[in-house]
């Protein structure tokens, strides 16, 4: 039962799950005020504007509803002029179609363009001259107002879980992959190997745009949203880590490719053996807790207490720092040994260099710290100013957070 009750909850967050409910109330409203409000036919528009309006976030009504509604009106205006002056014809069709089209670019309506003709299509084949032509204006413009003022009224729910839940997830793909490499490096890898791993880096190109368009959904939802407070924070958190995890990927990638063409020439032989290997594998073991320990701080930060995923983090990245020294003398002795692979030596090392460098919890405290000043000088005018207590005690704490690691 217990996980059946995860289940439902999870659902409950998804965006299609809540703009599916958002949109079937919106509509059903839209209808029953237009049949209040009128005194003609089915009012089919109101709803149908209803559910062009209604948005999974207050962000994307605010934005993306406002050129839809001009769209919609646009096209019933244009339906109603053509109605009263030439009827519907084949001809008069296409230069009802053309008229939209032009006039949808000329309000820069942009990806709703289309909706203008549709619109005027749906209004000139539904309605006659007159008074019933109107009152098809008057259901759109219902339709919209109440798709506006549901989403006014009662804001969406905010995304930052999902979008927490998907870079954590992220985070331990890489984890499985840098762990997957240490243990089989340590028992001997071979070209088949070292190709699997390089082709499951590439895989991750793909986790990584899933993880943004959850994370667009996340900064949307903050956006203008009442039950927010700290909105600005949490993009930020949540963008600037998004970006670290993008970048290690990208390394991590590299890093695949280095050991593969080292295997290409070692033929059948494992890359590495001996003492390097082992090194290496807990090198990349400890590499494995930074990232995953990254992707947890990261949702840490946006829902409660960050000090024990920094503390983790730091200590992972402290640990492969020695580890990263003692295998640099280790492949100093390879490479006096196989001088002509000096490059793919150092190649490895750089990765993992960069892996290290990009996952600092220092470097990351302090640029969040700078982003957070930027905008608190923001003139009083501005809505983020009124953050400006919140981000400096964010700010006091992450710098004795530091303070502590440090010592």
């Amino acid at each position: 039962m217990t996980e059946l009750a995860g289940i439902v909850r999870r659902r409950r967050r998804e965006p299609i799950v809540v703009q599916t409910l958002r949109s079937t109330v919106g509509a059903v409203f839209a209808y029953i005020v237009a049949v209040w409000l009128t005194d003609h036919g089915p009012p089919l528009l109101a709803p149908l504007t209803a559910l062009l309006v209604v948005q999974v976030t207050l962000y994307a009504t605010l934005t993306t509803g406002i050129r839809r509604v001009i769209s919609v009106v646009a096209g019933v205006l244009i339906a109603v002029a053509f109605s009263e002056i030439v009827g519907l014809s084949w001809w008069s069709l296409g230069l009802l179609i053309l008229a939209s089209l032009v006039i949808g670019h000329i309000l820069r309506v942009d990806e709703f363009v289309p909706e203008v003709a549709i619109s005027a299509m749906l209004v000139l084949g539904v309605t006659h001259v007159g008074e019933v032509a109107w009152g098809r204006v008057a259901e759109t413009l219902i339709g919209a107002v109440v798709g506006v003022l549901l989403n006014a009224l009662f804001a969406p729910p905010v995304f930052v879980e999902p979008a927490g839940e998907a870079i954590e997830e992220l985070a331990e793909r890489m984890r499985e992959l840098l762990l997957r490499i240490g243990g089989e490096l340590n028992r001997g890898a071979t070209l088949q190997q070292t190709g699997s791993w390089l082709l499951e880096a590439r895989r991750l190109d793909h986790e990584i745009a899933r993880v943004d368009g959850a994370l667009s959904t996340a900064e949307e939802s903050l956006r203008f949203n009442p039950r927010v407070r700290q909105g600005l924070l949490t993009r930020l958190v949540l963008r600037s880590g998004l970006d670290t995890l993008e970048i290690c990927a990208v390394v991590l990638r590299t890093l695949c490719r280095s050991l593969t063409d080292l295997s290409q020439e070692r033929d059948d032989r494992s890359v590495y053996s001996g003492e390097v290997a082992t090194a290496l594998a807990q090198l990349l073991r400890h590499l494995a807790e930074a990232v995953d320990s990254f992707g947890r701080l990261i949702t840490a930060q946006v829902t409660a207490s960050a000090e024990q995923a920094e503390e983790q983090l730091a200590q992972a990245l402290a640990d492969g720092r020695q580890d990263r020294a003692r295998i640099s003398e280790l492949l100093r002795v390879e490479t006096e040994r196989e001088a002509e692979r000096w490059e793919l030596h150092g190649a490895l090392l750089a990765n993992v260099d960069r892996l290290l460098n990009e996952l600092d919890v220092e470097r990351r405290s302090q640029w969040l710290a700078e982003e957070l000043d930027r905008h608190a000088q923001m003139p009083p005018r501005n809505p983020l100013y009124q953050m400006q207590r919140r981000v400096r005690a964010f700010r006091r704490g992450t710098r004795n957070r530091l303070q502590r690691l440090l010592k």
